[in-house]
């Protein structure tokens, strides 16, 4: 699997992580999250590079997290549901996300992006 680089192209902290990724010359394919969020089995992918933390996939300070109350909803709800409201609506999901062979990454932490070949 190539490296899939999900991300908005309104998010300044998109735009940052895509200028970072072209600096170090990583070929990514770039998504639009809002337009095509990742698959499910991206996200259960992702879930694993994050001790299963359900919290990690969330964009908590997006408008959609908030409308939706999740944060009332994030302890209760099961693995499979979140997946599944996720990989509907990327929008929930926190970016950028960046997923390929052995990374997995969301937000950007420079720190940690320079693992990225």
């Amino acid at each position: 699997m190539s490296l899939k680089f999900y991300q908005y192209p309104k998010c300044s902290t998109c735009v940052k992580a895509s200028k970072f990724l072209k600096t170090k010359k990583v070929n990514v394919e770039s998504i639009d999250i809002t337009v095509t969020p990742p698959t499910a089995a991206e996200l259960k992918s992702m879930l694993k590079f994050y001790d299963n933390d359900l919290r990690k996939l969330f964009n908590t300070s997006g408008l959609a997290y908030k409308e939706m109350n999740m944060k009332d909803k994030i302890n209760t709800i099961t693995e499979a549901e979140a997946i599944k409201l996720l990989s509907k609506n990327g929008k929930l999901v926190k970016r950028p996300f960046l997923i390929g062979n052995q990374i997995g990454l969301v937000g950007f932490n420079e720190e940690a992006w320079k693992t990225v070949k």
